[in-house]
């Protein structure tokens, strides 16, 4: 078998080509690709050869784990027919290249326990499945407050207030630095952070992924208050201890969400509680890749950018 797959040969270094697979084991699915998002975060990092030491490192690389698809192949040992929606939060079984997350592909290979049956109706959205879980592992760590304040409002800080309101929490403040992104239609204030006179948030989740904030968040936050860090930051991070002395500050890290969390999200969708409108602002043909990245890593106005693969049929 082969795909049409995004392929990072080295840092800095984007193609789009065919490459082989390798055979689908008994417990595997394949899965022709509908659509995919590209990470903003995570995936940088990898093209840019900043990403910290990371299992499975090592180029080339297949990136990816928002993809979107309709199983195309199962065997009797899967529960998953064939015509099935799925998201695929990463794939394997590429020759000559790593799978890191491996899903940006025409055609995945993927751990049949692993892809998770979507709703029709959800469509493209589902390639934001990943994030609205993150969102979603991040408030449900155990003996965590829903947050009074979100810092950043990209696509992870949006679902982090809309899942925080969804869940029955009030409607937090977020701070966000550029203007563009606070003139939003929400049901939550969104500020710029330098004008906040706050200093008594009791719980503060940062999905900036700015390895420098946390300085500033102590200073909003309440005595016994907690820091929650749902983003993924390329430089260490440090505070000067004796503002978080004086808090007696908590910090909690959010690590990869797992099934359950995308379980309660499609749950929270489906009661209409949790709406994935409006966060998918790009869209672009994969042949078109080294500009859609481009535009995803760089361009203020690009909220999400998905691949769109059914433009190569």
């Amino acid at each position: 078998m082969k795909t049409n797959a995004i392929v990072f040969r080295e840092p800095g270094k984007l193609k789009v080509e065919d490459i082989d697979l390798t055979a689908p084991a008994g417990d595997d699915v394949v899965v022709e690709t509908l659509w995919s998002g590209i990470s903003s975060g995570t995936e940088r990092m990898l093209l840019e050869g900043t990403m910290p030491p990371f299992p499975g490192m090592g180029y080339p690389l297949v990136p990816g784990y928002e993809s979107v698809g309709r199983v195309a192949r199962s065997s009797p040992q899967t529960d998953i027919e064939v015509g099935t929606l799925v998201f695929v939060p990463g794939a394997r079984g590429y020759i000559d290249a790593r799978g890191l997350f491996g899903a940006t592909a025409s055609h995945l290979i993927a751990d049949a326990a692993k892809v998770v049956p979507l709703p029709e109706s959800l469509g493209e959205q589902g390639t934001l499945l990943a994030l609205a879980a993150t969102a979603h592992h991040a408030l449900a760590l155990a003996g965590t407050r829903l947050p009074d304040l979100i810092i950043g409002h990209g696509v992870l800080g949006q679902l982090i207030a809309r899942t925080t309101m969804a869940l029955g929490g009030k409607a937090p403040t977020v701070w966000e630095t550029s203007a563009r992104r606070r003139d939003v239609d929400t049901g939550y204030p969104v500020i710029d952070g330098a004008s906040d006179m706050k200093t008594d948030y009791a719980s503060i989740i940062d999905a900036s992924g700015d390895p420098g904030i946390l300085d500033t968040a102590i200073a909003h936050l309440a005595r016994g208050g907690e820091i929650v860090l749902a983003g993924f930051y390329r430089d260490p991070l440090s505070f000067t201890f004796p503002a978080a002395f004086m808090r007696e500050a908590r910090f909690r890290v959010a690590a990869e969400f797992d099934r359950f969390d995308t379980d309660a999200v499609l749950a929270l969708i489906a009661d209409g509680r949790l709406s994935l409108d409006g966060l998918i602002s790009h869209r672009a043909n994969p042949q078109d890749a080294r500009d859609a990245y481009d535009t995803a890593f760089n361009d203020p106005n690009c909220l999400k950018m998905i691949l769109d693969w059914r433009t190569c049929s």
